[in-house]
C-alpha cells in the first residue's frame, strides 16, 4: 500500500464533518439528503448485526441483551432489540439527556433491519460461510456507522447512555463504555444471549472497522479527519 492509500485509510480519530451532515443534531427537519443517508447507515448497521446472529456464533454485548430478552419473553429479536433501546432512553431522563431524530430512528430501523434480514441469511451449516458472516457483518457494522455518525442528527440511545453517565461520574469515558458493555453483556448471557468467538470479533474489530470507515469520509469532508 503506497504513501497515499495508507494516509486515506488512517483510522479516524474523530467525526468528520461532511457535505450530509446536519448542522444541528437536535434538528427533527434535517435536509432529505442527510434524512436518507441517516437511514440508509441504521439499516447498514442492522444488516450487520444480523450478520452476526445468523452466524451463530457469538454477537455484540448490546444484542446478547436483546436475544437474553427474546428468550425470556418469545419476542423476536428485533423487537428485543427496540425494547432495550427503549429501556435506555428512559434511563436519559435522569441524566437529562435529550434524544435527536437520531435516536429515534436508531431504535426503530435497526430493529426492524434485524428481523428482516436475519431469517434471510439464517440456515448456512458451513463453518466457513458462517465465519464469513461475522467478518461481513464487522464491515458493515463500521459502514453503517460511519454514514449514521457523520449524518449529526443525535447519538443512538447506548451512546447517549455513555455519555451521560460519564458527564455525571466524571469517569474516563473508556472505563464508563467498558462498565456499561460488560454489565450489558453478563445481563444477557444469564438471559440466555449468545456469547462466543463473534462477540471477541466484535469487541476487538468494530472500534477499529468505525474508525476506518469514517477516515473515508473525508473524501465528503468540509474539514480535514484529526
Amino acid at each position: 500500500m503506497n504513501k497515499a492509500w495508507a494516509t486515506f485509510l488512517r483510522p479516524a480519530r474523530a467525526v468528520p464533518t461532511t457535505a450530509w451532515s446536519s448542522p444541528s443534531a437536535k434538528t427533527f427537519r434535517p435536509s432529505v439528503r442527510t434524512f436518507v443517508i441517516l437511514q440508509i447507515g441504521l439499516w447498514i448497521f442492522g444488516t450487520g448485526e444480523a450478520f452476526f446472529i445468523a452466524a451463530g456464533l457469538g454477537v455484540s454485548p448490546w444484542t446478547v441483551l436483546a436475544q437474553g430478552v427474546s428468550l425470556q419473553t418469545d419476542w423476536s429479536v428485533g423487537l428485543s432489540t427496540f425494547a432495550v433501546s427503549v429501556a435506555v432512553l428512559l434511563l436519559w431522563w435522569p441524566l437529562r439527556e435529550r434524544p435527536g431524530l437520531g435516536t429515534l430512528s436508531n431504535a426503530v430501523v435497526i430493529s426492524i433491519a434485524i428481523d428482516v434480514m436475519t431469517p434471510l441469511l439464517s440456515g448456512f451449516d458451513s463453518v466457513w460461510i458462517r465465519s464469513s458472516w461475522i467478518v461481513i457483518g464487522v464491515l458493515l457494522i463500521g459502514l453503517g456507522s460511519g454514514l449514521y455518525l457523520t449524518a449529526n442528527l443525535g447519538p443512538g440511545p447506548r451512546d447517549g447512555l455513555m455519555t451521560g453517565l460519564q458527564r455525571r461520574s466524571g469517569k474516563p469515558i473508556g472505563w464508563v463504555r467498558a462498565a456499561i458493555e460488560i454489565s450489558v453483556l453478563a445481563v444477557g448471557w444469564l438471559l440466555g444471549g449468545s456469547v462466543g468467538i463473534g462477540t471477541v470479533v466484535f469487541a476487538l474489530g468494530v472500534g477499529h472497522s468505525v474508525a476506518v470507515f469514517l477516515s473515508l469520509m473525508r473524501a465528503f469532508s468540509r474539514q480535514p479527519v484529526r
